[in-house]
């Protein structure tokens, strides 16, 4: 029999929405300066149409978020219509998360200060040492994030509270239309050049795998929050940014001026207008600080809220990234992409996603660094994947809801569409991109579901009727309640042989638990590891059950997927009362151990004084009358030999 665990559902609501906010708060970073660029003193107008459209997607993400209580996005909505069409979603997932990846890096070394010219290496170095760390399986990444959104939001609040004294002045400057709007076409490309204030919003379904039940509840109490306060601060933000001595004086949106009458181009425009366009918070910062502290003080207090919120894009880069890399696996797990996209490394992570995530942005960053020109990559991605969302929603009879909801999402699914639509027409640019990224992976699905069929048919290759899994699924010999337990730390097999003959001499009941460490994020259900899909842990789980049924040990295999591999094992060995713990001692490099903690060390700093300790070199043990191993005793002294350890009869070898 074997012993399987889910992921624990620790989510709270009050942990989620800083982490909501870390994804959808950013994009206001650079929305209001862009707005503005676009449209001059109409964009509180335009700001305010968007605050309508955000909150009606985000009405519509809590029936999502409800539906797919065990984690999912646009992936898994419409798988449950169409593979093809799941593919495609999840594709044009990738295309937002990439551009997020490389516009985020690009506007947090802009709120650094960092000169143009060397933005683009600064963003390489970044995103290589984010995959670095990401490569280390380092849990400290999630802690930052969400230490750098609560302190965003402080930031925030403050640079609002401190903006008030804009608001007159700012309201009378707005403006019902721009200059150059005559049309309501005009104005409606004009909001649709804004329309990317709605990304990371898709980030609240990837969480409800791990939310706290019932999800419902806890993502309509995660995205409320969120959205009051992106909505309010955005609109304070985008009042008092008209109101700045520089904005305040244009008449005519500078992207009229300088790009369609100056034919310049977007990283060509004068450094005062960029200054607006690409860091506003930055700028509005600075300047409210120094009306209510003074010049020196005031750019002090900018300066370091700016600093935060490169910080907190940066966070977005991380996450965009590991996004990237979940979407991937979750295909690969499904086998839309090469299986290689789901090999982990040892501390959980799919290394070779890992590094095609990594790749992306920085190809995208060869081609296009400007804050504008990636801008207007942005938003078909998101845009699309959330309109395939709520239609598959919307058309998935399956999906228990009330007639008005399903025909509200309708409505917003079609809205949706249009502005697809809108921007393949307007930003060929982004068309360009998308229809490659969708070809791409379109065509290496057709070549795997090719090969695939050419190997059923011609390459026949027959499976053994009983394999690993088979000896892991077997029911277990029965076990006798006085005899002593042992639990076998297992990573490879390397193990197998000293734990089963140290048990056979004892006389001892034998648990061996398999830790597979996953730290991605949620994209679709079912594509947590099961061990049947997980060949490194049946290999080492089987080749234990197999010896210890040889041998006539009784043996109790155990799957776990978590995150932390020491609470795994400590609590598991506790639980099942076992007086030994055997596990091999690691092959990590120093560096690693650093940065993530050493496993073992850890396992000994929390051990029970009376479990006792064996650390053993990870090599094949022959079979025989007087194993030897390091131990850590019942009191956690080093050095006891094997033959301390007391034999099934209470002596000693």
């Amino acid at each position: 029999m074997l012993v399987t665990q889910k992921r624990p559902r620790d989510l709270h609501w009050y942990h989620a929405g800083p982490l909501l906010f870390g994804d959808w708060g950013t994009s206001r970073l650079y929305v209001l300066g862009l707005a503005f660029y676009y449209t001059g003193h109409a964009s509180v107008v335009y700001m305010a149409v968007m605050a309508l459209i955000m909150a009606a997607v985000a009405w519509a993400y809590t029936i999502v978020c409800r539906s797919f209580p065990e984690g999912g996005g646009v992936y898994t909505a419409a798988r449950q219509i169409s593979p093809t069409l799941s593919v495609i979603g999840a594709t044009l997932l990738l295309c937002d998360y990439i551009v997020t990846a490389a516009l985020s890096a690009v506007e947090a070394f802009h709120y650094f200060g960092v000169p143009h010219h060397l933005t683009v290496v600064c963003c390489t170095v970044t995103i290589l040492g984010i995959g670095v760390i990401n490569w280390l399986g380092a849990r400290s990444a999630a802690r930052f994030a969400l230490l750098v959104a609560i302190a965003a939001i402080v930031a925030s609040a403050l640079i609002g509270l401190m903006s008030l004294y804009l608001i007159p002045a700012g309201l009378r400057t707005v403006e019902l239309s721009a200059d150059h709007s005559h049309s309501w076409l005009d104005r409606w490309e004009s909001l649709v050049r804004i329309v990317l204030a709605l990304s990371g919003v898709e980030a609240v379904a990837n969480m409800t795998g791990l939310m706290k039940e019932p999800v419902g509840r806890t993502s309509r109490r995660t995205i409320w929050p969120v959205l009051l306060e992106v909505i309010v601060l955005n609109m304070i933000f985008g009042i008092a940014l008209n109101a700045l001595p520089g904005p305040a004086q244009v008449a005519t949106p500078d992207y009229i001026t300088h790009e369609i009458v100056g034919h310049l181009q977007p990283e060509s425009v004068p450094a005062a207008v960029r200054a607006y366009r690409d860091t506003a918070v930055k700028m509005l910062g600075i300047h409210v600080g120094s009306h209510w502290f003074g010049p020196g003080i005031g750019r002090i207090f900018g300066l370091l809220a700016a600093g935060i919120f490169a910080l907190l894009l940066l966070s977005a880069v991380n996450t965009a990234i590991m996004a990237k890399v979940s979407v991937m696996y979750s295909m690969a797990h499904d086998r839309e992409l090469p299986r290689p996209l789901s090999r982990l490394n040892y501390s959980g992570v799919p290394w070779v996603g890992l590094l095609v995530a990594c790749g992306l942005p920085l190809v995208v960053l060869l081609f296009e660094a400007d804050a504008k020109a990636l801008g207007e990559l942005y938003a078909i991605g998101v845009v699309g994947a959330i309109t395939i969302n709520f239609l598959c929603c919307a058309s998935n009879r399956a999906i228990p809801m009330a007639r008005w909801e399903r025909a509200g999402l309708w409505a917003l699914g079609l809205f949706m569409a249009v502005i697809e639509a809108t921007i393949c027409w307007a930003k060929p640019h982004a068309l360009v991109f998308a229809a490659t990224m969708i070809a791409v992976v379109l065509t290496v699905r057709f070549g795997m579901m090719a090969y695939a069929r050419y190997k059923a048919g011609a390459l026949r290759i027959p499976v053994p009727e009983e394999g690993w899994l088979a000896e892991i699924q077997r029911e277990p010999l029965p076990v006798d309640p006085s005899r002593p337990r042992i639990m076998l730390a297992a990573r490879g097999h390397g193990q197998a042989e000293f734990a089963v003959d140290l048990a056979r001499r004892r006389g001892a009941t034998l648990f061996v638990i398999y830790v597979r460490t996953l730290r991605v994020m949620d994209l679709a259900p079912g594509t947590v590891p099961q061990v049947e899909d997980d060949p490194q842990a049946v290999e080492a789980l089987g080749s234990v059950a197999a010896l210890a049924r040889r041998y006539r040990v009784p043996v109790q295999p155990i799957y776990v997927c978590a995150t932390d591999v020491v609470s795994e094992i400590l609590d598991y060995t506790v639980t099942f009362g076992c007086d030994t713990l055997i596990m091999g001692k690691t092959r990590r490099r120093a560096f690693a151990r650093a940065l993530e903690g050493d496993v073992l060390t850890r396992i000994v700093q929390h051990l029970p004084s009376e479990v006792a300790l064996i650390t053993r070199d990870p090599s094949p043990h022959p079979m025989g009358p007087e194993p030897a191993a390091e131990v850590a005793g019942r009191a956690g002294a080093p050095g006891e030999s094997l033959k301390d350890v007391p034999d099934a009869d209470g002596g000693n070898d």
